[in-house]
């Protein structure tokens, strides 16, 4: 195959994938990473040895390989520890490619994070992890380099040492020299956005790891605090659009006709789940039929979802319905924000909304299953004392990101909290909403405590303590 064949082959060529380079042969065996029409990049052979290459195509190609040329460059001209370029080049109609020496069995910091990011705030697990990554940073900046694209997957642990990745999103402000104070706050500002918000008061403790390798400037934290704000509204707003098209991570179908978007990584296992949801529902075990809704529990290839129909229950309900963002693309939303502000709850896989000319009416959801106990259950041999403290904890934790975040659930019982792997996930988004403003907040909030007390009876010591120590606004 040509190089500039690769526009035509869609997100996922057949392999193992023969091209043809400069006269030179390169076997792509598997695939890390695709933007179709654009960029692929995967392990590949070369010379009879392992590579990593980035294959660049269509009208962006020459610009796009620029940038990954001279970004790879920066980094390895000013000694930081980046994998060798082994070879490049461009063809005019043709694309440009990069071959990378290839890091087998690298660990990136990314996946060493999701593996203590359930352990106690700022643990030692997780200081190691922030730490490494936070040194690597600072030498960045103090070569007058940063990163635009700033993550911990672009972080790799390789026979002892971490390796900078990703020279397409390296830039200089003045190659050699420390970063100016401002491009620092802006790219840290990017990093600790990516974590949990719970870990913003430890952002003060964790700057030490970074002044340890760079004390050019010092960093007031009021204004990088600003700055981690920022972003983080950012990068919810991208996120939230993402969810509705078609993209890398999200595949979309939407028309008049009908809306399906779906997990892409799960595109083609629910497939057939989706094609004919009211037969699945038939055949799964019924957690819940009422008028609005219809819940099921499926095994599906050997994992338990959860998939929810949300009911037209006659005409008039129609007429209140058809106009406007079905109930489980609602929740579809809100499931996604959860996620991204790292507040609990099933993981939303798909959507799918019937519509005829844009007027919508029945409406599938399917989320992971959460396998615990709801709070009510969980509570219930404890109305008359005091449940386990690590759950008391957890409720804390969960009152306080919903405080931070400013979001209302809008129908917050007991049976809408469910105890899963030390956390309370939230279930049934369907009313749930992030406000713009702290005085409407306070009131929905208001609503949302007295609901949660209401599990309870009022004279119980249960409902005494948890009104004592939920917070009030």
């Amino acid at each position: 195959m040509r190089l500039h064949e690769l526009r035509q082959a869609g997100r996922e060529p057949n392999l193992p994938l023969a091209l043809e380079l400069n006269g030179e042969a390169l076997a792509m065996e598997r695939l890390l990473r695709v933007l179709p029409g654009q960029r692929y990049v995967g392990l590949a052979r070369w010379r009879g040895r392992a590579v990593l290459a980035k294959l660049l195509v269509g009208d962006k190609a020459e610009r796009h390989f620029r940038r990954e040329l001279n970004g790879a460059r920066q980094l390895a001209e000013q000694g930081l520890v980046t994998p060798s370029l082994l070879a490049d080049g461009f063809e005019a109609g043709e694309g440009g490619w990069l071959l990378f020496d290839y890091l087998d069995d690298a660990e990136s910091l990314g996946d060493a994070w999701r593996a203590v990011e359930r352990e106690p705030l700022l643990a030692q697990a997780q200081q190691a992890v922030l730490g490494e990554a936070l040194a690597a940073i600072a030498q960045m900046h103090a070569c007058g380099l940063w990163q635009d694209d700033l993550h911990l997957d672009n972080l790799l642990r390789h026979e002892g040492l971490l390796y900078l990745i990703d020279g397409g999103g390296v830039q200089a402000e003045a190659a050699g020299q420390p970063l100016s104070r401002q491009r620092v706050l802006e790219n840290l500002g990017v990093f600790f956005a990516q974590l949990p918000a719970e870990l913003e008061p430890f952002i003060e403790e964790l700057l030490v790891h970074y002044l340890l390798a760079n004390a050019e400037h010092a960093l007031p934290l009021e204004a990088l605090m600003k700055e981690v704000a920022r972003v983080r509204q950012w990068r919810l707003r991208d996120y939230l659009k993402k969810v509705g098209r078609d993209c890398s991570l999200f595949a979309a179908r939407i028309g008049a006709f009908g809306l399906r978007v779906v997990r892409r990584e799960h595109e083609a296992e629910l497939a057939p789940l989706l094609a004919d949801p009211d037969r699945h529902i038939a055949a799964g075990q019924l957690l819940k039929d009422g008028g609005s809704a219809t819940v099921v529990c499926l095994h599906w290839q050997g994992r338990p979802l959860v998939l929810k129909r949300y009911n037209i229950k006659g005409w008039q309900h129609w007429l209140k319905r058809f106009w406007r963002p079905s109930r489980a693309w609602h929740s579809w939303v809100e499931g996604h924000r959860l996620e991204l502000l790292g507040i609990a709850t099933p993981r939303p896989l798909a959507v799918v909304e019937r519509r005829w000319c844009w007027l919508r009416s029945r409406a599938w959801l399917v989320t992971d299953h959460c396998a615990g106990e709801d709070l009510t259950t969980r509570f219930a041999a404890h109305v008359d004392g005091v449940p386990p403290e690590v759950e008391l904890q957890a409720l804390d934790r969960l009152f306080a990101a919903l405080i931070r975040e400013r979001i209302s659930h809008g129908d917050f019982k007991g049976t809408n909290l469910f105890w899963h792997e030390n956390r309370w996930n939230l279930i049934d988004l369907d009313a749930m909403h992030q406000h713009a403003d702290q005085s409407g907040f306070a009131r929905a909030y208001a609503r949302d405590r007295a609901r949660f007390l209401r599990n309870w009876p009022a004279e119980s010591a249960l409902y005494r303590l948890l009104d004592q120590r939920l917070p009030r606004l």
